[in-house]
């Protein structure tokens, strides 16, 4: 069968295996309940679906650390066990056909829209630039005692991420959230041990790292989740990106998932139509010579062949698929079964041209939830071009205040 190595299984440095080649990239859910932030039956139904789907490995949405300190309206928030067991029943659904369920662990930092935080905290006291300024909480600049405090977070999550029965957790260090923060000399402009060279601006991930690894133990993976690039002016550099990813793959992470950009300047623009532009490949080779972690690449895989081919040409270890995972839940089976040998997702619209620019991701971000949700109450998706529909949908479920800025890319 031609598609056969996207169907081996993947052994990694601690000795975890991973049935096949197809990640599901992290997408917030929007699901957690408003008040408390915890996860719920729809993260059980949601994840059962995908991991019957057939694909090997699941990434949770972006799990913050803090309910105070919220990436946009559903987040789950993990400090403490108050939510056990419904964790452990969202880890059971999504460990189901012999799937991988890793949580995603996170805080946004300064990209902390104003609708769902009265404050926000960075490595600098440096605020959002750009058109969308104005959505945001302007952040202070945390003091060491909160840094400590915030790796210890991570570690907790991490830790009750494994008594629930996650099989292993990913630290989100892209997408201009707080660790990317602390990597950007755009964003962390500190002269302490924590600012500085790039071996200093990437000590809260080493420590946060660290934390985790000492909590978890050594055969729990923890992988990562990291830009190429920051593609901005002065900020994280390709060529700071591999120093980075070399450090992580020699003290011990155990996947690297490769991603692009921040708030102020997303690399990974939506996917639509047939066309197909793969991000990151470039990138990724440079950094496979370099080490002997596996590497994911997410972004823009719509062919089969091109999946292949990134996997038996390019040596890249798994694909990493988000939005047409959602579309088509059973994509992996289909796959295997020869019945999909591409995607294409539709480009959705208002029906004017300056609005659909002025509302930029947001159209596809309230999209894709709507479809998840629909997932998750056991619905088919519903494939439209309509914009409006998903935008009425994300006032239902979040207020008129979620159109404000969100983050696009999880």
């Amino acid at each position: 069968m031609e598609n056969q190595i996207l169907f081996t299984p993947l052994k990694l440095k601690n000795g975890a295996v991973i049935k096949n080649r197809f990640l599901k990239s992290a997408m917030s859910e929007g699901m957690a309940n408003s008040k408390t932030n915890s996860p719920n039956e729809l993260h059980v139904n949601l994840y059962r679906k995908w991991a019957n789907g057939g694909t090997g490995l699941l990434i949770t949405g972006n799990v913050m650390i803090d309910r105070q300190a919220l990436g946009e309206p559903g987040n789950v928030v993990i400090e403490d066990e108050r939510d056990m067991e419904m964790l452990k029943k969202w880890a059971e659904a999504g460990k189901e056909n012999n799937t991988h369920i890793w949580m995603q662990i996170n805080h946004p930092g300064k990209q902390a829209p104003k609708s769902v935080a009265k404050e926000s905290v960075a490595p600098s006291a440096i605020e959002i630039q750009g058109d969308l300024k104005s959505g945001f909480v302007k952040p202070r600049e945390l003091t060491k005692d909160e840094i400590k405090n915030l790796i210890k977070r991570f570690g907790k999550a991490a830790e009750i991420a494994k008594k629930s029965g996650f099989t292993g957790v990913q630290i989100h260090g892209a997408h201009g959230y707080l660790i990317s923060q602390f990597l950007s000399s755009a964003d962390n402009v500190r002269n302490d041990e924590y600012g500085g060279s790039i071996e200093n601006r990437m000590r809260f991930l080493v420590d946060v790292y660290n934390e985790m690894r000492e909590k978890v133990g050594k055969e729990f993976p923890i992988g990562l989740k990291i830009n190429s690039s920051d593609f901005s002016n002065n900020g994280f550099t390709e060529e700071e990106s591999i120093i980075v990813i070399k450090k992580m793959s020699e003290i011990g992470v155990d996947l690297i998932e490769i991603s692009g950009g921040n708030y102020e300047n997303s690399k990974m623009l939506s996917e639509r139509g047939d066309n197909e532009k793969v991000f990151f490949i470039d990138y990724a080779k440079k950094v496979l010579s370099l080490i002997d972690t596996p590497i994911v690449v997410t972004g823009g895989f719509k062919k089969v062949e091109t999946m292949q081919k990134a996997i038996e040409k390019e040596k890249i270890s798994m694909i990493g698929i988000a939005r047409p995972i959602v579309i088509y839940p059973n994509l992996p089976n289909e796959i295997k079964e020869g019945h999909i040998s591409s995607v294409s997702l539709e480009r959705l619209t208002t029906g004017f041209r300056g609005l659909d620019k002025k509302l930029g991701g947001l159209i596809g971000l309230s999209y894709y939830e709507q479809q998840i949700r629909r997932l998750a109450e056991n619905k088919p998706v519903k494939i439209h071009r309509n914009a409006w529909s998903p935008l009425l949908f994300t006032i239902l479920y979040h207020g008129k205040n979620a159109l404000k800025p969100r983050t696009r890319r999880r």
